[in-house]
């Protein structure tokens, strides 16, 4: 089958997995896969969607601030809610099943939410590439009945990609983002200070105009990945001076810049592999 055909095909099945939903919220966070997931929810179900993002001190600042314009600017209802993840002592000591208890916390909120405001369902953003990563949080997902229409039509992040792309979205291209938790190594308890530190060493690389990245908090080692693309930008001994004067202010010893460049989940090659089939 032609490439646009399957891709067409793919598309007319998450409409119907859609509507089959009724009134749903959607999880959005501002990535490119719940935010298409919102777009085509609201195309579909109108006044009978709502996005829900979650504020947390995980969720970086600008991130939010780029979550909370998209949906305006496409005109996607959009609802703010609280979530407590920072009080879940399961969440904080930060071994291989916080996000499990991330997307529990969440799923909980969202539930008491659809539960008092008449919704029927509750749908995120999860696809097809996902099943081969270590992602718990899909178990919590599981356990809370949250629909999957983006892997319940077969999409991959690609044609996710191709798909925002066709319908104009600008977030089409975005970076891959995560929750700022995962920047901070396995055991190495989740503070506010911790992820306020992250925060501020991205938005200062972001501020140097690096697109994609990731601050991995060692303790007293930073860890900064870089896109193997932009990586010989910051192979420099001026690059180099910038990021001491960045990162040694932040608290951290010793400043080290990733040769591998960034990987999405590059924490997780840390984790011994029985904890990665560990049930959360």
């Amino acid at each position: 089958m032609p490439i646009a055909l399957e891709l067409a095909s793919k598309q007319a099945v998450l409409e119907t997995e859609i509507h089959a939903l009724g009134r749903t919220l959607v999880a959005y966070s501002g990535g490119v896969d719940s935010a298409f997931l919102a777009w085509t929810a609201h195309q579909v179900l109108g006044a009978d969607m709502l996005a829900v993002i979650a504020d947390s001190p995980s969720l970086a600042r600008t991130h939010l601030t780029e979550a909370i314009t998209f949906a305006h600017e496409q005109n996607i209802p959009l609802e703010i809610i609280l979530t407590s993840e920072l009080d879940r002592a399961e969440y904080v000591r930060n071994d291989g099943a916080r996000c499990f208890h991330c997307k529990d916390e969440l799923f909980t909120v969202m539930e008491a939410f659809r539960a008092t405001h008449g919704f029927d369902s509750i749908a995120y953003g999860v696809n097809l590439d996902d099943q081969g990563d270590f992602r718990p949080g899909q178990k919590a997902a599981s356990q809370h009945h949250v629909a999957a229409p983006l892997l319940a039509a077969g999409l991959t992040k690609r044609e996710i990609r191709e798909l925002a792309r066709s319908a104009g979205l600008r977030v089409w291209d975005k970076p891959a983002s995560a929750c700022l938790s995962s920047r901070i190594e396995y055991g190495r308890p989740v503070t506010r200070e911790a992820l306020t530190t992250v925060e501020q060493g991205e938005d200062a690389l972001r501020g140097l105009g690096f697109r994609q990245f990731r601050v991995r908090h060692h303790g007293e080692i930073v860890r900064i990945e870089i896109a193997r693309d932009e990586l010989p930008r910051a192979l420099s001994s001026e690059m180099a001076a910038e990021f001491t004067r960045i990162f040694k202010p932040l608290g951290f010893k010793f400043v080290t810049l990733d040769l591998e460049g960034f990987r999405s989940g590059s924490m997780n090659s840390l984790l011994p592999a029985e904890q990665l089939f560990r049930r959360a």
